[in-house]
């Protein structure tokens, strides 16, 4: 499963631990993302979409037809 969001595009963050010590050793941060399968009933089928935690409270909020609209303007495949 890629680490990407598709309705807001988040992947992963990369950068450094720091110890005590101050010494760095590379991480990386994965945003929360999950499979979500949801009725789109403009096509009458079920779309499964990678979101992230956040994207899926967005979806709740603005409705899956205008998430769809927002991916596809982003150039993605649904």
């Amino acid at each position: 499963m890629s680490a990407q969001c598709q309705l807001t595009g988040v992947k992963p963050v990369f950068g450094n631990n720091v110890s005590h010590s101050h010494r760095r050793t590379r991480c990386r941060w994965n945003p929360n993302i999950q499979w979500r399968r949801y009725w789109l009933p403009s096509e009458g089928r079920f779309v499964r979409l990678t979101l992230s935690a956040r994207a899926i409270k967005t979806v709740d909020k603005i409705g899956i037809e205008q998430a769809v609209a927002r991916i596809r303007a982003r150039g993605e495949k649904v």
